[in-house]
């Protein structure tokens, strides 16, 4: 009888894979694949499928099943709607990929260095210009959330589909919440972070599929990895 299929996503690209194989590694659980390869194998575990996927990608298949677990953000996870959380489980969170999600404004709004700052400047703002404030972010979920408990209601976000920290550069949002390590990228494009303005820490993490959790596979693999 063939064992089941067990199937792990893992970022395609950047840091975070580099991270994840390591982790992979030391567990001597070594991904083999071709630079061009999207699927990658494990020695000696032919029911184990590694997957190279875009990390919302992962977030999304883990929730719908056809991920049995993956390692991805804390944010990507966060940012998602509330049905998609509840089919998702944090197994681990892990020692790496730590970055914060955070509101940032052009330097020069002098005035703007709170939350309770920006209430008052977007509400001018609005009568000023007969528009809201704008902010541009690829967490609009995330964001809005933070300003509502804040009681910031005044403002509209634009969709990021690019370089957010570019947006009030060329006109398309006065504020912006982005994901940041160090903030020096923040800096350089004349962005300054409200002093209240961390909307939520984040770090790699391993999640699994609630509807898959009983796979015996999984439980294997998820009992090396979270050693």
């Amino acid at each position: 009888m063939n064992k089941e299929i067990i199937n792990v996503g893992i970022v395609s690209k950047g840091r975070l894979k580099a991270e994840s194989e390591k982790i992979f590694k030391k567990k001597k659980l070594k991904i083999y694949s071709d630079k061009r390869e999207l699927i990658g194998r494990i020695k000696d575990r032919p029911n184990i499928r590694v997957l190279f996927l875009h990390a919302r990608e992962i977030i999304e298949q883990i929730a719908i099943g056809k991920l049995d677990a993956g390692i991805s953000g804390f944010d990507i996870y966060k940012e998602t709607e509330i049905n998609i959380q509840k089919k998702i489980k944090v197994q681990k969170k892990l020692n790496f990929g730590f970055a914060n999600l955070v509101l940032a404004v052009r330097e020069e709004f002098i005035d703007v260095f709170t939350t309770l700052d920006l209430d008052e400047v977007a509400d001018e703002f609005r009568k000023k210009n007969k528009r809201l404030i704008r902010i541009g972010s690829k967490y609009p979920n995330l964001t809005r959330q933070y300003l509502y408990s804040r009681g910031v209601t005044n403002f509209s976000i634009v969709k990021s589909r690019g370089a957010t920290e570019l947006m009030p550069a060329i006109s398309t949002a006065e504020l912006i919440s982005d994901i940041t390590s160090s903030g020096q990228t923040l800096k350089a494009n004349k962005l300054r972070i409200l002093n209240d303005g961390e909307i939520l820490k984040s770090q790699a993490c391993i999640f699994i599929s609630k509807k898959n959790q009983k796979k015996k596979g999984l439980k294997w693999i998820l009992s090396i990895l979270s050693r």
